[in-house]
């Protein structure tokens, strides 16, 4: 989901702010009534730090707010405190509903954050390799409570690389610490740590085993400086070289990425590339053209071949839908992270909780909803779904709003 661009069709979007996304995660969100003014938002968000602007998403022809604003901040630590908070509060004593707050994705991103979001609370910093864990902690321990430090070290002779990760209890202490901290330590927001063993984490790093799920590869560290990076997926693995080589990270450190031969045969990977890359490009050609999604079938027009489906989670067995007719008792909100899932694997994925209506995408969106007849049916989708990898794709899933009255016509979402 663009938000630039549905603000724009919005009629809400202000071309005058620069750049969105500078700072990093300074910009929130915002659920709200349709008819909250910006004062009220003005007056609500200040005291969490310089507003930069406000503008509410309107609908274009009849010029009535959408229920959905955006609120920009100087600092990136002023937005996450205001999301911290904000979430879940009424605006005025007037209010029945609370509103809902999130940090904005961000250009190049496919979803809001959330409170929880372990990618708002990590970070990553270059450290003395003298640094223990204890000195680490004692420098940041300052911007806030933090959950846990970790430095990264060698598997070998057990020497500090001179980087380590501290984790957050919040997302406004990271933030903190990032824009508060010597510039010496560079630290920035670390990627998410999937997988990772609780266990030992103080060299995580080196044990880092993921399973490999659609296009997420399975790393094995072995030593500073060299790893190995495998991918089911032959194109990905081209792609990656393709865009990672040369590529400088830390600055001044050139990553040199190559293939390695393991006796694979050279003709059964071509093949297996043809086909993912065939797979892939049919697969997006449905998506862009919502009227042909039926054809996008893994098992066949007669559809009597259940979808795969690829992930390290448990998933009940299928259950019997609940007949269309039924009443809706909870709505979900899906995002999917990079690109929706087809609909056959996503009705296969939540009739397994059972009392499913109907599940649907929202058109050129990264986002979908599910309607469930039993609001626990619902609420186990969640609990097993939310933050989860299926074939590649992370979904957050969580509750909507309230179904209004009955209607043919889906619900928009922006």
């Amino acid at each position: 989901m663009d938000e630039a661009g549905s603000c724009a069709s919005g009629g809400g979007f202000r071309p005058g702010v620069d750049s969105l996304d500078e700072p990093p995660n300074s910009r929130i969100f915002l659920v709200i009534s349709k008819y909250t003014p910006e004062s009220v938002l003005r007056e609500r968000f200040s005291p969490f730090g310089e507003i930069q602007d406000i503008w509410v998403v309107r609908d274009k022809h009849t010029k009535e707010s959408k229920g959905i604003a955006f609120v920009k901040f100087a600092r990136s630590s002023q937005a996450c405190r205001a999301m911290e908070e904000m979430h879940g509060q009424c605006l005025s004593p007037n209010d029945t509903k609370p509103i809902k707050v999130f940090i904005a994705q961000s250009r190049s991103s496919g979803s809001h954050r959330d409170v929880e979001d372990e990618e708002l609370t990590r970070i990553f910093v270059m450290i003395p390799k003298s640094y223990t864990e204890e000195d680490l902690r004692e420098k940041f321990k300052v911007y806030g409570d933090i959950e846990y430090c970790s430095i990264i070290k060698n598997k070998v002779t057990g020497e500090s690389k001179g980087l380590g990760y501290v984790r957050y209890l919040k997302p406004s202490q990271a933030a903190q610490a990032i824009e508060n901290c010597d510039r010496s330590f560079r630290a920035i927001l670390a990627e998410p740590k999937n997988k990772v063993s609780e266990s030992s984490e103080q060299d995580y790093y080196s044990n880092m085993r993921q399973e490999t799920v659609g296009h997420e590869p399975r790393i094995n560290m072995f030593s500073f400086g060299h790893g190995v990076v495998q991918y089911f997926n032959v194109a990905s693995a081209i792609y990656a070289k393709y865009k990672l080589h040369g590529f400088q990270y830390p600055p001044g450190n050139r990553i040199g990425v190559s293939f390695i031969d393991d006796g694979s045969n050279a003709t059964d990977l071509l093949r297996k590339m043809a086909t993912q890359m065939v797979a892939a490009q049919l697969a997006s050609m449905v998506w862009n053209n919502p009227s042909q999604q039926q054809l996008l079938q893994f098992g066949g027009s007669s559809g009597s071949q259940l979808p795969q489906i690829q992930t390290d989670i448990v998933l009940p067995s299928c259950k019997k839908k609940a007949p269309p007719e039924t009443p809706v008792k909870e709505r979900l909100f899906i995002v999917f992270n990079p690109h929706p899932l087809p609909l056959d694997v996503l009705e296969d994925i939540f009739c397994r909780f059972g009392n499913l209506i109907e599940v649907y995408l929202v058109s050129g969106k990264n986002v979908g909803y599910a309607k469930y007849a039993d609001r626990i049916s619902a609420n186990d989708a969640i609990t097993t779904l939310h933050g989860k990898i299926l074939n590649g794709v992370r979904l957050k899933v969580m509750l909507a709003d309230s179904p209004r009255e009955e209607s043919n016509k889906r619900q928009r979402t922006y």
